[in-house]
């Protein structure tokens, strides 16, 4: 048993499929299931049902999961521990962020680090804010850039980066424009765009409109707030942005702070653990990368 296909069957169990963790370790599809195969020969036990699309663990499976964690684990802090005697941060570091995320100084803190520790080896995800959340509970993220609706998610540390307040953007000409207040109820005479389910944003939207018993008309639905502003812009519904994202459009777009929401959405770093050096540095590169940006309301 070696502990590349205690990796591998690590991937394949968070992927859930073979070719997707194939690229995430960077071998074959073919390479990644014979290593696989072998260590179920050795094993003597199927680790995965194959029968159906999604690749899912077996019995076995679930058994031998926590363990190669472990393994792998104590792996990487013999050389962790080895390289914070030398002062040498070697590795790999897996870094989250949200899809549709228009906000960059962690690409400067990035490559701040990059620059200092070129022995570590990164890797972006972006993915939903709720699936990032999940990858660093289990350890397949260290580190990710999420839109939350709580200051911390349970069972995690965060800095939060950005807290704002929910606005409804219009374009001109719009009846909610001529109006100084808007609340929930004046939004669901309307059709709505905003963020999937899974994003803060949305989360926050969600939670209020239900604490009221209103059912809004979500019409339009993307990840990018480019999109939102663009879809809203044609009059295909009301966007709902925060107030920061809502100002890179107020050359075509009206912005009207929702009264009746006062949670704000919330950008906020999220990590588990910093004992591990490599978190523990990218985490002074990404405070001292957004706290460089007065403009972000922290």
């Amino acid at each position: 048993m070696e502990l590349r296909q205690l990796e591998y069957l690590v991937a394949v169990a968070e992927e859930q499929n073979f070719t997707r963790a194939a690229e995430r370790v960077h071998i074959s599809q073919s390479g990644i299931s014979a290593q696989i195969r072998q260590l179920e020969r050795e094993l003597g036990a199927e680790l995965f049902d194959r029968s159906v699309r999604t690749v899912t663990l077996t019995v076995a499976g679930e058994a031998a999961l926590g363990h190669a964690r472990a393994a792998l684990a104590a792996a990487g802090a013999v050389g962790q521990a080895v390289g914070e005697v030398t002062e040498l941060i070697r590795g790999r570091l897996t870094v989250g962020m949200v899809i549709g995320c228009t906000v960059t100084p962690l690409f400067d803190a990035l490559a701040a680090f990059h620059k200092a520790h070129p022995g570590v080896e990164i890797s972006l995800l972006e993915d939903s804010s709720d699936r990032l959340a999940d990858g660093v509970r289990t350890g397949a993220v260290d580190l990710a850039l999420i839109g939350a609706a709580t200051a911390t998610p349970d069972g995690l540390e965060a800095l939060t980066i950005i807290s704002e307040r929910l606005v409804a953007a219009v374009p001109a000409g719009h009846p909610l424009a001529k109006q100084r207040r808007v609340t929930l109820r004046d939004l669901i005479a309307h059709p709505i765009v905003c963020m999937p389910p899974g994003t803060g944003l949305r989360t926050v939207f969600d939670q209020a409109c239900a604490a009221q018993s209103l059912q809004p008309s979500i019409a339009l639905q993307a990840s990018a707030a480019d999109a939102i502003a663009d879809l809203a812009t044609r009059g295909l519904g009301v966007a709902i942005l925060s107030n920061s994202m809502a100002a890179s459009y107020r050359d075509r777009l009206t912005a009207r702070t929702i009264d009746d929401v006062d949670t704000p959405a919330l950008l906020a770093l999220i990590w588990k653990s910093a004992h591990n050096p490599s978190v523990r540095e990218l985490l002074v590169r990404s405070r001292q990368a957004f706290t460089e940006l007065p403009e972000l309301h922290r």
